[in-house]
């Protein structure tokens, strides 16, 4: 019987809460917030799951070792007694990545090369011969997390980030991360309630992600493979039970998804990505000016979520520009649910409206505030009191 370990899910800033949520909705137990992670246990199976359908995690990592290490003697003893030839032999490549916050430990590529060190003299001393390292392509992923002078060794159980889904082949300039896209998506509360736009499409990442939340699809099925399917101890045949069995929880979504983006590169961009994500059916993307838009059908409820530029610095274009956002929202899209993210904290007090919301994420290393305006059909006044006229 297959039994449960603990395992760490790592994530962006911020999205602490919401994965921890997906993991309990999965069916992951003991389950601890960290910063920028959470901690759960589960099986194999589990694993495997948690790598297919976890929108917001960006690694799933299973830890083997965990130890005091205070020099890089203590360091290489306590890897070289680690049973590494239970895990892989001497046909197998592995790459190492290093996290390191302690006093002890100040170069984190010092550490990766220690813990090399360890490994292949492991072997040498047993069969003269060693393993080779590749950074590109490894057969076998480790992780090693130093906090001080605890030092916790893990498999990668994903290999390429998580946020790697396998659909995109086409991308415009700072596309958004699928991962931020998905979390922003679910801070949002989109979950295929209503019809969806992204008046920004861009590469429509956001398009696809709302899609594939919508539906209910994993959000990793188009990925072209998972480090654990090299592991030893990979069992294919629990994992296309995992699939098929995820794959059957797809339901139906009897909305619109619509992306607009005024650029023709940006729709064929978009158009590429939708396909190769198999969602034609479900996303439509049209060449549309947003500030020259209104909203397709008036009576209807709207779930509005974009990426708009940014800028280098506050200009008077950029003024402009997210003057020119909050009246076309005021004028254009009554009874919306908006919401965008940006870096560009200064701008939004050109929006000329209340935001009802601010959430800090960041976008790569750039802090940002996802903000949500609620524009009401009508005036707000009579949306809480149905008696004034």
């Amino acid at each position: 019987m297959n039994k449960n370990f603990k395992m760490v899910a790592k994530t962006l800033f911020g999205f602490e809460d919401i994965l921890a949520k997906e993991l309990k909705e999965l069916g992951g137990i003991q389950i601890e917030r960290g910063n920028r992670s959470v901690s759960f246990e589960g099986d194999t199976g589990f694993m495997y799951k948690a790598n297919l359908c976890l929108r917001t995690a960006t690694k799933i990592l299973k830890p083997i070792a965990t130890f005091k290490v205070t020099n890089e003697d203590s360091l290489y003893r306590q890897v070289a007694r680690m049973d590494w030839m239970s895990m892989m032999d001497l046909e197998t490549t592995f790459a190492i990545d290093t996290t390191v916050y302690s006093e002890h430990f100040t170069h984190s590529l010092y550490v990766s090369q220690k813990v090399k060190d360890a490994i292949v003299d492991t072997f040498r001393n047993a069969t003269g011969q060693r393993p080779n390292v590749d950074v590109k392509h490894p057969d076998l992923k480790l992780n090693v997390h130093i906090q001080q002078d605890q030092c916790t060794i893990s498999l990668d159980s994903s290999g390429r980030s998580l946020h790697i889904r396998g659909y995109k082949t086409a991308t415009n300039i700072a596309p958004i991360n699928e991962v931020l896209a998905a979390g922003i998506l679910l801070l949002s509360g989109w979950q295929g309630q209503s019809d969806f736009l992204d008046p920004m499409c861009g590469s429509g990442t956001l398009l696809i992600e709302a899609a594939m939340i919508a539906c209910n699809i994993p959000p990793n099925i188009n990925r072209k493979e998972f480090a654990f399917e090299k592991w030893t101890d990979f069992d294919a045949d629990l994992f296309e039970t995992i699939v098929s069995v995820s794959m059957k929880k797809v339901r139906d979504f009897p909305f619109k998804i619509t992306g607009y983006d005024k650029a023709p590169s940006a729709i064929r961009k978009a158009q590429d990505n939708i396909a190769e994500a198999g969602l034609e059916e479900f996303i439509s993307v049209e060449r549309v000016n947003f500030f020259r838009s209104e909203k397709s059908e008036p009576e209807a409820a709207l779930h509005m979520v974009f990426n708009p530029p940014y800028g280098e610095r506050l200009d008077v274009e950029m003024q402009d520009f997210y003057e020119a956002i909050g009246n076309t929202l005021k004028k254009s899209y009554p009874g919306t649910h908006a919401w965008f993210i940006t870096s560009n904290l200064e701008a939004l007090k050109f929006v000329g409206l209340r935001p009802s919301r601010k959430i800090k994420v960041y976008n790569s290393q750039l802090e940002s505030k996802l903000v949500k305006y609620e524009m009401y059909a009508g005036s707000k006044r009579a949306k809480f009191n149905p008696d004034f006229k």
